[in-house]
């Protein structure tokens, strides 16, 4: 340690079986080591050793103590060097637990420029749209859109998701692009179906937000299946950005509405258990997600937000 207590001096001194070859350990003087002997004797109140002019022997307080002392000067050494640890390039696996959009269309291209960035690291993703609990289920970090309601685990806000109205534009030269909302109803919006309100479609009005209650020949509880069939031409889709983000940037889907559409922004965090930041690998994946997408560079660039 670099600043041998009174401790570590007494107890140096009988692991080496003397001040002169314990003052050499530590880096002090043989009488320094015998006063730091002396004082923690003082302190307690007790002869920890007898002393003759070839050894040192431990009295039975001084045995007791000994034995004691190396314990927890041994266990001091381990967590020091447990902490220096954390600062080592993170390795082993890493159990990640992410929405099936996110997931998809996000996180797993950028992968491969984590995993470059950190060879010694494997990743286990876990897709779902379900809400787990990451202790019960094992998972490592989660990263979750909306608000959070679990209170308990620590949570690093990445960015905002919103929603985007849009079409391909051979859609739009048969159809025509819708000018108001209300044009909407003579379109054909494809939606999801697991929620009744993913068929209202928000916009801003003079009074607040407006909805306005789309039809369309095609629902789905999936929405890539819905991104597919817009990029076919078949309709109008509100989506999120992190799913058609690339479409709009390639221009193979427009934007509608946008100066009028209510994109309803949703943060979205990276979340894991308390005392798991210590874990070098977590830390490098909030790292990364932070860095990688804190900026929403699915977000195609022109794009007017509501």
């Amino acid at each position: 340690m670099s600043n041998p207590s009174d401790m570590t001096a007494f107890v140096r001194a009988v692991e080496l079986g003397g001040f002169s070859t314990a003052a050499r350990d530590l880096g002090l003087t043989p009488s320094a080591v015998s006063k730091l002997v002396t004082r923690l004797e003082d302190r307690l109140g007790v002869r920890l050793l007898n002393r003759t002019t070839r050894k040192l022997a431990l009295t039975p307080e001084g045995e007791a103590y000994f034995h004691r002392s190396q314990r927890i000067l041994s266990e001091i050494v381990e967590a020091e060097n447990e902490v220096a640890s954390f600062r080592a390039e993170p390795r082993g696996l890493l159990r990640v637990n992410v929405g099936t959009a996110f997931g998809l269309h996000q996180l797993v291209p950028a992968l491969p420029q984590f995993l470059a960035r950190h060879p010694e690291m494997q990743v286990e993703l876990t897709l779902t749209d379900r809400v787990i609990d990451l202790i019960e289920e094992g998972a490592d970090v989660a990263i979750r859109l909306g608000a959070l309601g679990d209170s308990s685990l620590v949570a690093h806000r990445i960015c905002e998701l919103e929603r985007v109205v849009c079409a391909a534009p051979a859609y739009l030269r048969r159809h025509g692009t819708p000018q108001r909302p209300e044009d909407l109803l003579e379109h054909n919006c494809l939606s999801v179906d697991y929620a009744p309100s993913l068929s209202r479609w928000p916009f801003a009005h003079e009074a607040g937000v407006r909805h306005v209650e789309v039809k369309g020949n095609v629902s789905a509880n999936n929405a890539d299946a819905l991104l597919r069939l817009a990029l076919l031409g078949v309709g109008v889709i509100r989506l999120s950005e992190v799913i058609v983000g690339e479409a709009l940037r390639a221009g193979e889907l427009v934007p509608l509405l946008a100066g009028v559409h209510h994109s309803e922004p949703l943060p979205l965090h990276v979340v894991y258990p308390q005392g798991r930041h210590r874990s070098p690998r977590v830390a490098a994946m909030v790292e990364f997600l932070v860095e990688r997408f804190a900026s929403a560079p699915w977000r195609s660039r022109g794009r007017r937000r509501a």
